[in-house]
């Protein structure tokens, strides 16, 4: 059975913490608990009710979680539940009172160490970087179990819109990001291209019906090119030698905000180095299911630009355009070859040491999942054997939640003091701070 550890990570050598992980919320596959067979129908029920509504209802109500809660923290309530008529006046006793059956609940929902876990998810782009990762660096299945596994596939497929494809979140509407790299996860994971019941294929034909996965964004592009299916050449720079310019400038990428730089940071060291994972049979495979033609003849100077029109918010500039057209045909030569690869590994080099330091500020955990991976595989390319990438993985798990509609990549570890701070001060508000002393402590 899947178990919620809370504040647990001390017997782990390659975990670090500076509060004793506190707040830290991982679920765990435990097969040698014995299944109880109450709580097993519970979450089976939960799991079937999610399909039956899966297209009117996009997220999950934590069912898994909240079962193992009520089952630990037994709700005990001797205040009556108040029903008002439509015309009779609402007194300050009424308010009260429901206040406080509220409260109650809501403190069953509270973890030992204090804080309130739950589920943190909805994007869809986040889980194809960590599996595409995992693949490459032949870590997939040492890192995710098979357990893992079976529930990352029940989450994917519970997304899939109505005409096939993915989007950019579980509420979007299909897109090729979501659509091509959802794709590709399902089939690194072990899926076929007939699979789900017709899951896949109908995914494909969404995929080739919207020009192929050349028209990916850029994201897309990256990791696709990481994988082996797209060719580095079909990507717009991303110079590392951008990290080389004084921080006065107001461009320095120092100064860009921080969301942006810290993805755009190991994006540019891997973009730099050009890797390209193993090119194995399933790479081969995909490399003829993504595209509407022969993967050999594509022109991938053509396809920088391209996107499709269901992924395009908002159209380049055509001052970016000639950027991008500059840095490819003009700098990207001279970076390639001596004397300027002396330059860009200079650059190479000032990155790698911005990404240790993020990763170890941060504990591995870094400031959210998609750089998390990324900072993980140039860990994993700059030395394969290296302490860096072994740090890296125990702090995968932060990021995957276990509900009824499977196992999702969170856009973050989790909203663990946003949801305390919240509930503390609701409580004060309230004026119920004695009533909910042992909350409160």
């Amino acid at each position: 059975m899947w178990r919620l550890r809370i504040a647990e990570g001390g017997d782990d050598p390659w975990l670090r913490t500076t509060n004793g992980y506190l707040g830290r919320q991982v679920w765990e596959f435990d097969a040698s608990v014995e299944p109880d067979p109450e709580e097993v129908a519970a979450v089976e029920a939960a799991r079937q009710g999610f399909v039956a509504r899966r297209h009117q209802l996009k997220h999950s109500a934590d069912l898994v979680m909240r079962n193992q809660f009520a089952k630990a923290n037994p709700l005990e309530l001797d205040l009556l539940a108040v029903k008002l008529e439509e015309r009779e006046d609402v007194t300050e006793e009424v308010v009260s009172t429901t206040l406080k059956r509220a409260i109650s609940r809501l403190s069953t929902l509270q973890a030992h160490d204090g804080h309130w876990p739950g589920d943190y998810g909805g994007p869809m782009f986040l889980m194809p970087g960590l599996i595409i990762t995992l693949y490459v660096t032949g870590a997939l299945n040492t890192v995710l179990s098979s357990e893992h596994q079976i529930e990352i596939r029940r989450y994917l497929y519970n997304h899939q819109n109505g005409d096939g494809g993915w989007g950019l979140h579980i509420e979007g509407p299909s897109t090729m990001f979501g659509s091509a790299l959802t794709y590709v996860s399902l089939r690194l994971l072990g899926e076929g291209t007939d699979s789900g019941y017709g899951a896949m294929e109908k995914d494909r034909n969404w995929i080739l019906d919207h020009g192929g996965a050349t028209f990916v964004p850029s994201w897309g592009k990256f990791w696709l090119s990481v994988l082996g299916v797209f060719d580095w050449s079909g990507n717009n720079p991303v110079p590392p030698e951008a990290w080389l310019l004084p921080y006065c400038l107001p461009f320095h990428p120092g100064r860009m905000w921080c969301h942006c730089r810290m993805v755009y940071l190991p994006m540019c060291y891997i973009y730099g180095k050009r890797f390209v994972g193993q090119v194995t049979p399933l790479v081969l495979e995909l490399r003829k299911e993504l595209y509407k033609g022969p993967y050999n003849e594509i022109d991938w100077d053509k396809t920088r630009n391209q996107c499709a029109k269901e992924d395009l918010y908002y159209p380049h500039p055509f001052v970016q355009d000639i950027l991008w057209a500059t840095l490819h045909k003009f700098v990207e030569p001279l970076m390639m070859h001596w004397p300027g690869s002396k330059l860009r590994e200079k650059a190479l080099e000032t990155a790698m040491k911005h990404i240790h330091y993020e990763d170890e500020n941060t504990r591995y955990i870094c400031i959210g999942p998609v750089n998390k991976v990324m900072n993980m595989l140039a860990c994993w390319i700059e030395d394969q054997n290296s302490e860096a990438f072994k740090l890296h993985i125990p702090r995968v798990y932060d990021y995957l939640w276990i509900a009824e509609d499977g196992m999702k990549m969170q856009g973050y570890n989790g909203s663990q003091l946003w949801d305390t701070t919240f509930t503390v001060q609701a409580i004060v508000a309230a004026n119920l701070i004695e009533e909910f002393g042992p909350t409160l402590n």
